[in-house]
């Protein structure tokens, strides 16, 4: 069974991801710093399981009488039921690197279940994102738990078909709206062939208590009714959920590199953001914004981010993301290699346009 892999110290899922060692002496730095942060309370955490799902349980039970006075009241219900899922995801999130509770046994159970209500298998997705904690910020080991990114050499030799695939798929209407809702909906229903067998029997079971949990919705609810509140919750929730994935690794100044020179502290500290968002959506979220905290040590629980931020002046400096300037990332498309930042079109083209001039200047000897 695989186990989440966030910091040197923590096995790896397998010999293939298996992170390049951080400098020794930056691994002794940072880990005295966070050690106290990696405990978790069950105090804590079990206040916001408690809050968090009982709110969600009681928008929905608003919902239920709500819609038989106008669907005008509903609207505003559905989004505040998809905010309390996103909380209810970084719940989820944090059993997956076993840091919520103490014990293992109770991430597990917990993360199943709060799996359950957010579509997504417990040990499938906590695979998945253990190779995403692997390999963030490596040029050479993209594919596993992260969105699609080429490099402009890679994007350039691809044919015209799959240039038009890759335009779509880093069209913000389909990467933020209809992506998200295939994802969680569609794609977290079948395993990855790269997946085990114990991780495919999981997915498996989560189906089936989601069948469970969709029945007694139909039950409650009619239906069509359901069907469409669902769909509609998990639509607001994992669109924001996309949203905040792609702002944590597709920002002004992220750290990229290939294998060889890819180092593990960098990688969480400069590839990882600090979204510094609004007191209510940062409840909401989760305290994920403190991206570059959790990527340090993924022992780390979320209600203890905030507080290993503010412990040290070296995580203090780092320069955040804020909620208008993570907008500029909606026009990054490539990396560029050369320079080393994220660029978008316009730029890709310029790149090509004196490349070309470069290549008619000095013609190939046939």
């Amino acid at each position: 069974m695989s186990e989440a892999i966030a910091s040197p110290d923590l096995r790896s899922v397998q010999d293939s991801v298996e992170p390049a060692p951080p400098a020794r002496t930056e691994i002794g730095e940072w880990k005295k710093v966070v050690a106290d942060f990696e405990k978790p309370s069950v105090w804590r955490a079990t206040w916001q399981l408690a809050s968090t799902l009982s709110c969600y349980l009681a928008t929905w039970t608003a919902i239920y009488f709500a819609r038989e006075v106008s669907y005008l009241l509903v609207l505003p219900l559905v989004l505040l039921a998809s905010g309390f899922l996103i909380r209810l995801f970084i719940i989820f999130h944090d059993c997956c690197h076993h840091s919520f509770y103490k014990k293992k046994g109770l991430n597990q159970w917990l993360g199943f279940f709060t799996g359950v209500l957010a579509f997504t298998p417990f040990k499938h997705w906590r695979w998945e994102h253990s190779v995403h904690h692997a390999t963030s910020g490596d040029l050479d080991r993209r594919g596993v738990g992260d969105v699609w990114t080429l490099t402009v050499k890679e994007y350039m030799e691809l044919s015209r078909w799959d240039r038009i695939v890759y335009r779509m798929v880093r069209n913000p209407v389909i990467l933020f709206g209809i992506a998200p809702v295939y994802i969680f909906i569609v794609r977290e229903r079948r395993s990855s062939p790269q997946a085990n067998q114990m991780t495919r029997k999981t997915v498996k079971l989560t189906n089936l208590a989601l069948l469970c949990m969709i029945i007694i919705g139909c039950l409650i609810f009619g239906i069509l009714p359901y069907i469409l509140l669902q769909i509609a919750i998990m639509a607001g929730a994992a669109s924001a959920g996309v949203w905040l994935f792609y702002i944590q690794h597709q920002f002004e100044g992220v750290y990229w590199e290939r294998h060889e020179h890819w180092e593990y502290t960098s990688a969480a500290l400069e590839g990882s953001s600090f979204y510094r968002l609004p007191r209510v959506l940062q409840w909401f979220t989760g305290n994920i914004g403190y991206h570059h905290i959790h990527h340090l040590s993924s022992k780390i629980p979320n209600y203890n981010l905030e507080a290993c931020h503010n412990s040290h002046p070296a995580f203090i400096r780092i320069k955040p993301v804020t909620m208008f300037s993570s907008f500029k990332s909606l026009g990054y498309r490539l990396w560029d290699e050369t320079d080393k930042v994220l660029v978008g079109w316009r730029r890709m083209r310029e790149i090509r346009r004196v490349q070309e001039e470069a290549a008619a200047a000095n013609p190939s000897v046939g």
